[in-house]
């Protein structure tokens, strides 16, 4: 038990930082940069669950997830692609992929049950950290009243989506 708490400090801990790296404001590229990796980072932690999961909920959950991001990353490519804008890659998205691939790592080392909480608390955490950045950093720091649409609604899916995984949580306790 005491692992899995300190795991979960960890990976909250760990997304904490690429956000607050994000303390200036980002330019409308930056956060495209951004949002994008976000979704890509939960498609790819979906597609891992897919992959070792016997749990009915957690498979649903993870196929929820990479359904979902798939649709708002294909939004998001269209909206950039419609503006003529190039996302600009930064020390956040940079900063949020090394912190994913490494929690994709632990998370490849367990199975079972142990895997699904993992998983399962990793998106509660994930969630609230990018729905925090999306309210407080993201959406006031765009320029671009179509980018802050698109932020605006990917926020209110998100939230659904830590909702989501907070029931599938209580169910694995």
């Amino acid at each position: 038990m005491k692992i899995l708490i300190f795991t979960f400090s960890a990976a909250c801990l760990a997304l904490a930082v690429p956000f607050a790296a994000a303390a200036d404001k980002p330019t409308d590229p930056q956060i495209a940069h951004i949002a994008y990796s976000a979704g890509v980072i939960d498609v790819e932690a979906a597609k891992l669950a897919l992959t070792k999961t016997k749990n009915a909920d957690v498979k649903a959950f993870a196929e929820s997830m990479q359904k979902d991001h798939e649709a708002v990353n294909d939004m998001a490519l269209a909206l950039v692609k419609k503006l003529n804008v190039t996302p600009e890659d930064n020390a956040t998205s940079q900063a949020l992929a090394k912190a994913a691939e490494e929690k994709r790592a632990e998370l490849g080392k367990l199975d079972g049950a142990a895997f699904d909480k993992a998983y399962i608390d990793n998106e509660v955490a994930y969630h609230k950290q990018v729905n925090g950045a999306l309210e407080t950093l993201l959406i006031p720091s765009a320029q671009n009243g179509e980018l802050k649409g698109l932020l605006e609604t990917g926020l209110k899916l998100f939230q659904g989506h830590q909702q989501h995984a907070e029931h599938v949580a209580a169910g694995l306790k």
